[in-house]
This record gives structure tokens, sequence and C-alpha cells, in this order.
């Protein structure tokens, strides 16, 4: 196969799931795997019948790496040569996925790439970002509003221009178009990351071995409901993920993060 995709569900609306499931099939996504760590299988109805849709059910909540894992050793056994991580929340018109189709075969160094993706307003969320240091995701909760946006035009890259393309080594987990063969030698989710800095940390894991590419010239719609904002429980899973995140990488010391985001903010500013 030439595109798969994974979708990892818990307790999703099926009305989403479907608008996303159908956005991809009428792209040229050749199967889609809903990895559900659900409760129950109530989403299974929704799913089985339809020609190019895998239903897994998990039987427990494995998190949103560990999910996706699932369906990418299944697609690895399918001999699939691109695999799409997506949220249930994005949904997009046609021609999305032959333009990154096309764009990864014409480019064989890039591992990784993610598009434009935009609020259903039409506003641009800034999902391509510097790597992160703890003050930029853990105590910035508890900074003023004057000092997180001041903060936040740096690390989202406001600075840099959106239309065009950008080599970084953080694509937030909505959207992600991998190259499977790249797995091989990076791996997989780190499934120790239950949820949230699973997407930082794959691609800056693929960002020492390939490109991994910002590709503006198509778009998709993500809702992003911001969950860790709105949940107390939310937010302390956020706070405990990115603290394994930090332990793994490093707190102060991150020569790789300090050298990488000085490289981006030097080759990406529209006023240099």
């Amino acid at each position: 196969m030439k595109v798969t995709a994974s979708i990892v569900t818990y307790n999703t609306d099926g009305e989403e799931l479907d608008k996303c499931i159908c956005s991809m099939l009428d792209d040229g996504v050749e199967k889609v795997y809903v990895s559900d760590n659900s409760e129950n299988d109530s989403l299974r109805s929704l799913c089985e019948g339809r020609d190019k849709v895998e239903y897994v059910f998990n039987g427990a909540n494995l998190g949103y790496g560990a999910g996706h894992n699932v369906a990418i050793r299944k697609a690895q056994k399918e001999g699939t040569t691109y695999h799409l991580v997506i949220n249930a929340d994005v949904y997009f018109d046609k021609g999305v996925i032959p333009a990154l189709t096309e764009y990864m075969d014409t480019n064989q160094d890039v591992a990784m790439a993610h598009p434009k993706v935009l609020y259903p307003n039409g506003e641009l969320q800034y999902t391509v970002r510097l790597l992160p240091s703890p003050k930029t995701l853990i105590f910035r909760r508890f900074m003023s509003p004057a000092a997180v946006e001041e903060m936040n035009y740096t690390y989202l890259l406001k600075f840099a221009d959106h239309d065009k393309e950008m080599n970084v080594p953080y694509h937030q987990g909505s959207f992600m178009f991998f190259r499977v063969s790249c797995f091989d030698k990076v791996g997989m989710f780190d499934e120790r990351f239950f949820l949230y800095p699973e997407d930082i940390d794959i691609t800056r894991r693929m960002h020492k071995h390939y490109r991994t590419m910002y590709f503006p010239k198509v778009s998709v719609i993500h809702k992003h409901m911001q969950a860790s904002y709105k949940s107390k429980e939310m937010l302390k899973v956020h706070m405990m993920n990115m603290i394994k995140y930090f332990n793994k990488w490093g707190w102060i010391f991150d020569r790789e993060r300090v050298a990488w985001n000085k490289r981006i903010i030097a080759e990406y500013s529209q006023n240099k």
C-alpha cells in the first residue's frame, strides 16, 4: 500500500470520527486503522462494514502513542510507504494526501511532513514550534498573559512566514505524515508518554536523521479542544508526562534543543 492512516479514539464522538475517516478515504488513503482505547467497543459499528477501515479494540486506554503504535505495526506488515497519524477532530478537502505523497516521493530525505493547520474559522494554528524548555511548557501556566504572549511569539514561530516550508523538530500530533521506513531507524512512539509530549519526542528523534518539514501548500482543519486547559485531571496528566519528557531530554542542559532552536530562529526570522 502507498498510504495508510491511524486514529486513536477514546469515547470519541461518532459523527466527528466519521467526518475524519471520510476526508481520508475520499482523498486516497488506502486503509484507516481505528485504534480504540475506549472502555467499550461502541465505535465498532461505525467502522465495520467499510472496506478500507479496520477497527482495533484495545480493551484498555493504552495512551495516544501506544494506540498509534498498534496501527503502525499493522501498516508495516502491509508494506505501506507512508502512514498518517491523525486526530479524530481533523478534516480536510481533496488534494491534501496526493500533494503530501508527491512531496515525500520527490524529497527522499524527508521523514515527516506537516501541512498548514487552521481552526474552523480559518485562523492559523501555530502547530510547528521550537523545542520546548520547562518554562515554555510547564511554568507558562503560572505566568501573566502578557509574559506568555511574548514567549509564544518565539516558541510558536510567530516570527516566521507560515506560507513557506520550514524544517523544524516539533510537529504537533494532530496530523503527522510519516515515511514508514524511517521507523526502522528511529523507532516508533515512546510509550512511556501516555499523552501530550509523544509528538515532540518522535519529531525530534526523526529530526536527528532526516528533515521534518512544515509543508504549507496544503491545509487541514483542526478543532483543537485543548483539554488540558479545561480539565484539572487532564492538566495533571499533561504535567506528569512533561516531567517524563524533560527527565528524558534534559531540564536545563539540552544542547540539542539550544542548537536547533538557535538555528531555526536565525534561519526563519523574517526580520534578519
